[in-house]
């Protein structure tokens, strides 16, 4: 994994754990993804195990900004000698310009929360708004069509397909839903953000409940206000 990858993500998942109304518990879940224990972690950071479990429960103040980007570095690093097997799963590659922002939640969030989250209208498949979504990925559909290889496409998906892929600078539709059918896997829920919801061609919301996928229109204006919004929210 180079640099720059490593880094970004190093940043994501510290951003979580700052960001977190519990960082303990963020800390903690993000060291149980990886697979890594509390002695192994306390190694890498030359730190006993007690320290890591206090921190983690509770019963140490919450560890500031310098600690969390020891903690997370250390994690990255462990996994990257192992092969970076779990930190692949969540990597996106820098010079994809056709991804926007992908991640992985680490508590589920309903769809019918995540629309709200979206500024959204549902235009197909609103009995589906109970099932949850593990992350999301929004995608900006003319650098897709343009510079995504097929062969990254799976990279849309990170580590679950529990999720909702959002497109941006929508027109019609109709190309992002054709995407859909014809690939696999399926995503939990397709977002079209660009256009108004009278504006969504017939055929893509014809495709959405074939597939049965919830089709999604969002309201908010722009790109960056869609990814701040989703980044602050959850």
């Amino acid at each position: 994994m180079d640099l720059t990858s490593k880094t970004l993500l190093a940043k994501n998942i510290a951003g979580e754990i700052t960001l977190a109304a519990k960082p303990r518990e963020t800390m903690r879940k993000w060291r149980e993804i990886f697979g890594i224990s509390q002695s192994e972690l306390s190694k890498k950071l030359a730190i006993s195990p007690s320290v890591i479990s206090d921190y983690e429960s509770g019963r140490r103040k919450t560890p500031g900004t310098s600690l969390v980007k020891k903690y997370v570095e250390a994690l990255i690093e462990i996994d990257e000698r192992e092969g970076s097997n779990v930190a692949v799963k969540f990597l996106v590659k820098p010079e994809s310009q056709a991804i926007l922002d992908i991640r992985e939640l680490l508590t589920p969030v309903k769809a019918s929360k995540f629309v709200k989250l979206v500024e959204g209208e549902v235009l197909a498949n609103s009995g589906l708004m109970g099932r949850s979504l593990m992350g999301y990925t929004i995608i900006d559909s003319i650098q897709a069509i343009l510079k995504l290889p097929e062969r990254e496409l799976r990279n849309i998906y990170g580590q679950s397909t529990e999720r909702a892929l959002i497109f941006t600078k929508v027109k019609l539709g109709r190309s992002p839903m054709i995407a859909v059918k014809v690939t696999h896997p399926k995503p939990a829920m397709i977002v079209l953000h660009g256009l108004k919801p009278e504006k969504v061609d017939k055929l893509a919301i014809h495709i959405a409940e074939m597939e049965k996928i919830p089709l999604v229109v969002s309201k908010i204006k722009t790109d960056e206000e869609l990814v701040k919004k989703l980044r602050d929210s959850i």
